[in-house]
């Protein structure tokens, strides 16, 4: 869940700058591509990370893709219509085959989407299609969307990879044997180690011109960094170190893509956290947190310095939403007024006989994060906050730590904002799935539901800065930095490259949009 990289600030350039421009090589073969972390699982319901996405978009085809310029255009679906602004029909291809050979109908697109509005399956992307009352299949070839009300983020959601209802029904796990319709299919799956992909000569577009893909996983960035050098490695991407960037990009062996990314990287407070649960105690030690160095000496400016909810490169962005900046004597001020104050001249505030102790945490597999926190740890020191760092592995980390409310401030990312929606409603609604921070806002509540139903873009850019200027004051999130995307390539690559903000690897298998 992690990116980095650029200082393009509009997400309509998404195929920005091209280090030597597009080129195509010489024949196809496999295309081996480094990765942080290793997939959670191969289902495109349960995804959790960025592997996982990565993979599920080439194993599986949704009823839409969405374009590098973030356009939902027909896959699955060769068209569709809306007969009003609550009920979309679909027509699919025909002719569509999963990887197994099968039949891919409508049935397995109703399948696909009942099982994942399922609360008991606890999918994480449930929340994003929770106006949808009903999925149900007109003919074998036509699926029909009822919704509760009008959804304005509907479509650029529906890339979804569509499973296979006799497989998963067949009792076949799914999560680790995955049977879908897109441009490659699951070969093996070494846990850990790589997962390798082959050309599936079924897909409805015809098997990709790459006959074999691996992702290989490097957990250290540099380590990944050194691995491609070395031209173990075709293709690697965000995240990657900032000296491990600056060295690569000088290097005229390499191609480089670089442009807005779709993510931001944040401060998890707990809100159910008793120290944490005023808002005010989050104001103060937000001030702590000194972006500019993080962003521009840790990070050394490959991402920017954010300083809302919304994306820059989005359409709700205002400059004039702001979060707390940097400013020691003023948190210390706040937290005076909150009541913590160095009674014992020890350098560390307490209250009630109790010092002011914090725990800071993040996963080890980023080594800018690792710092970043660190330094995090050294300020509040130096302000007086007794501050703790953990770092563990990423599935520890996410799953077992942050996912069960069990953190006080964590820092890590979201990626794929494709919307403002997908940043705020599944994080900040009162008992959002995703929202492992415990915030409730009832305000919040009534604008993030207002914002997704309504169909007009004027109106739904008010509701969100709306929404993002009380988050911004009450911050369940603190965002330190909106994040870039990078890739570099090998230039003997067999295909013309094509990127996305999301990272996603269609655009180098010769499938380009």
């Amino acid at each position: 869940m992690k990116t980095l990289l650029s200082t393009v600030s509009a997400v309509g350039l998404a195929l920005a700058v091209f280090s030597g421009g597009s080129f195509s090589a010489q024949a196809a073969g496999t295309l081996v591509v480094g990765t942080d972390v290793d997939a959670g699982t191969l289902d495109p319901r349960l995804a959790r990370d960025s592997t996982a996405y990565r993979v599920a978009d080439l194993v599986y085809a949704g009823l839409v893709h969405i374009t590098p310029k973030l356009e939902p255009v027909p896959d699955l679906a060769e068209s569709w219509e809306t007969p009003d602004p609550q009920t979309f029909i679909f027509k699919l291809r025909p002719g569509l085959k999963f990887s197994d050979g099968s039949p891919l109908t409508a049935d397995d697109v109703v399948f696909t989407y009942s099982t994942l509005l399922n609360p008991d399956f606890s999918s994480p992307i449930r929340a994003l299609f929770t106006p949808v009352k009903a999925v149900t299949a007109v003919d074998a070839q036509t699926v029909k969307f009822e919704l509760a009300a009008p959804y304005a983020p509907l479509l650029t959601y529906l890339d979804v990879g569509i499973i296979s209802k006799k497989a998963a029904e067949s009792g076949q796990d799914i999560s680790t044997k995955p049977v879908g319709a897109g441009p490659m299919k699951l070969a093996s799956w070494n846990r850990g180690s790589d997962i390798t992909l082959e050309a599936n000569p079924d897909y409805w577009r015809g098997a990709p011109s790459i006959d074999k893909v691996t992702l290989k996983v490097i957990g250290d960035n540099s380590a990944r960094a050194q691995a491609f050098e070395a031209g173990d490695l075709d293709v690697i991407q965000s995240p990657l170190s900032p000296q491990d960037i600056t060295r690569l990009a000088g290097d005229d062996r390499f191609g480089n893509v670089k442009m807005a990314g779709l993510g931001v990287t944040y401060l998890n407070f707990n809100a159910k956290d008793p120290l944490l649960a005023d808002p005010k105690m989050r104001q103060a030690l937000s001030m702590l947190v000194d972006q500019q160095t993080i962003v521009n000496d840790i990070y050394q400016g490959v991402d920017q310095v954010a300083s809302s909810l919304i994306l820059p490169s989005s359409w709700a962005y205002s400059a004039d939403i702001k979060q707390p900046t940097f400013n020691v004597e003023g948190a210390v001020k706040l937290l005076n007024e909150l009541g913590w104050k160095d009674t014992n001249s020890d350098g560390i505030l307490d209250k009630d006989g109790k010092p002011l102790t914090i725990t800071l945490a993040t996963h080890s597999e980023d080594p800018n994060r690792v710092q970043a926190l660190e330094f995090m740890q050294a300020v509040f020191q130096q302000a007086g906050v007794e501050a703790k760092a953990q770092i563990s592995d990423w599935p520890s980390f996410s799953t077992n730590y942050v996912q069960q409310g069990k953190h006080q401030i964590a820092l890590l990312g979201w990626l794929n904002i494709v919307d403002p929606d997908r940043l705020m409603y599944a994080q900040f609604t009162t008992g959002g799935p995703t929202n492992w921070g415990g915030y409730s806002n009832a305000e919040v509540d009534t604008l993030l539901n207002e914002g997704r139903s309504t169909l007009d873009q004027a109106k739904r850019t008010e509701v969100y800065q709306k929404a993002a200027t009380i988050l911004a004051s009450d911050l369940p999130y603190f965002v330190i930095s909106d994040q870039g995307y990078q890739m570099f390539y090998q230039k003997d690559l067999p295909t013309e490259v094509q990127a996305t903000p999301r990272g996603y690897l269609r655009g180098l298998i010769g499938l380009n949009d």
